[in-house]
């Protein structure tokens, strides 16, 4: 592999840890799929996430909020359950949109906070989504998703805080429903434990590329049983509707035998 730095967000480690050849096909060849293109900038998310970027930076938001009606009920709902989120607070720094890069090997891993809460006494990482919480069955997916694992592995590479003192809270705000939050603290065996993966993931990462690049050879798939395959956008280039058609073919010749 070459000396370029490569610069890795969490979607980039969730999809290369999901499916290598997706990884190859996103983020190398740059494919595109028609699922793709939709007009983002019109969700909920995205209009809150602009929005409460905005009242951070001290930006007027008059405007917004007497033209939204959405973000204007999900902010006062906001609002009225965690006033200390949403207010300053005193001795405490915040900032919206904040960005943490660290250098591991050739990988400069970087992550964008929605907002950092930090006070002497700790260092809280908040992050909107615009869906309701997710039910406990799924929050272990959510704690092993590369956006909690890494945003607070970088908070303790890259400050003085020890890995105790740091929380990731996710708050979910949906016009719907009333604002909810889950919250995922750290420690120092979670903090090694994610040192440990990241080390291999990239390790792995390397080899695939070194590969790729000197022996033409594709990133490996993920097998197809994990389900993975069904609805993702690449598995026409992939080969995997082939494996599909296969199956209702043989079905087919089954039932006229």
């Amino acid at each position: 592999m070459t000396e370029t730095i490569w610069q890795l967000s969490q979607n980039h480690l969730n999809v290369f840890s999901t499916c290598p050849r997706k990884f190859q096909y996103t983020y190398l060849e740059q494919f595109i799929s028609p699922c793709l293109f939709q007009n983002s900038n019109l969700t909920l998310g995205n209009r809150f996430h602009h929005f409460m970027q905005q009242r951070e930076m001290g930006l007027p938001t008059a405007e917004i909020l007497a033209t939204d009606q959405s973000v204007k009920k999900s902010f006062n709902a906001l609002a009225e359950v965690a006033p200390n989120i949403v207010y300053p607070q005193p001795q405490t720094w915040r900032q919206a949109e904040h960005r943490r890069s660290f250098l591991k090997e050739n990988f400069l891993l970087t992550g964008i906070y929605d907002l950092l809460i930090l006070s002497t006494e700790e260092a809280l990482i908040i992050d909107w989504k615009t869906y309701p919480q997710p039910p406990k069955s799924k929050q272990k997916q959510l704690e092993n998703n590369w956006q909690t694992r890494l945003y607070l592995y970088l908070l303790a590479k890259t400050s003085s805080y020890s890995p105790e003192q740091i929380k990731f809270n996710y708050w979910f705000i949906n016009v719907t429903h009333q604002p909810t939050s889950v919250t995922f603290p750290y420690n120092r065996e979670k903090h090694e434990a994610t040192e440990k993966e990241l080390t291999e993931l990239l390790k792995t990462l390397k080899h695939h590329y070194q590969q790729y690049l000197e022996q033409e050879m594709s990133f490996p798939q993920v097998e197809a049983n994990k389900g993975y395959c069904q609805d993702c956008p690449f598995r026409i280039p992939c080969g995997r509707h082939l494996e599909k058609e296969e199956i209702l073919f043989s079905d087919i010749e089954e039932v006229r035998i």
